[in-house]
């Protein structure tokens, strides 16, 4: 009887003692020592520099060079494996993420204020070649026809010695002019524009004929 209360004795002693729970008022203060920061929102960072997902088995990309489907800056909607395994690698597009979105956008803000801008130095220019005239002189028999013709390099270098930026490629005759006379000559400027300007054709004065 003695050996059955010392086997219990033994067992109460070497029972594990219960472990002390915090206390609610110590996790309270913690909570409150931790500043509180705005609501997480994971992902948002990462997605304005990804591309856009894949529509209907399609996927958006920026032209960067000239493609038979379309050209520098074209936005095209093509198979994702196309993008990632030609189109992007070949250097011929880039992914149309949001951030490359903007930059397309001011890109095209940029080339259309210079073409507006553009286009008013041409309507200026147009207007101060029609205020002008041009005389060339060429040989010619006594009923006017001429030995030689007046030619798009020789118009064009009238009006540059005049100050006007023209090249041969800019004048619209039919054909050399073969015939002394007044004539209107069309000035293709560009983005639509034309000019006009007046020609002298005289015949050349010599010391005979001024005798």
């Amino acid at each position: 009887m003695a050996k059955t209360d010392t086997q219990a004795a033994k067992k109460k002693t070497s029972a594990p003692k219960a472990k002390a729970k915090p206390s609610r008022s110590g996790e309270a203060t913690k909570a409150k020592a931790k500043p509180a920061g705005p609501p997480r929102q994971p992902g948002v960072e990462r997605r304005k520099n990804h591309p856009s997902r894949a529509h209907l088995g399609f996927m958006q990309v920026i032209l960067t060079q000239n493609i038979p489907q379309g050209q520098i800056g074209d936005v095209l909607k093509v198979r994702p494996g196309f993008a990632r395994n030609y189109l992007v690698p070949q250097g011929l597009a880039t992914f149309a993420t949001q951030a490359n979105l903007r930059l397309l956008e001011k890109h095209r803000q940029r080339q259309k204020a210079l073409e507006e801008a553009r286009r008013a130095d041409l309507l200026n220019l147009a207007a101060q070649i029609a205020q002008r005239s041009l005389t060339i002189e060429a040989n010619a028999n006594a009923d006017g026809h001429l030995y030689g013709s007046v030619n798009a390099d020789q118009i064009a270098e009238a009006l540059k010695k005049l100050g006007f930026p023209v090249e041969a490629e800019h004048v619209r005759i039919e054909g050399p002019l073969k015939e002394l006379g007044l004539y209107t000559i069309r000035i293709a400027l560009g983005q639509e524009i034309e000019g006009e300007v007046k020609l002298w054709v005289v015949p050349t004065h010599t010391e005979e004929g001024l005798s």
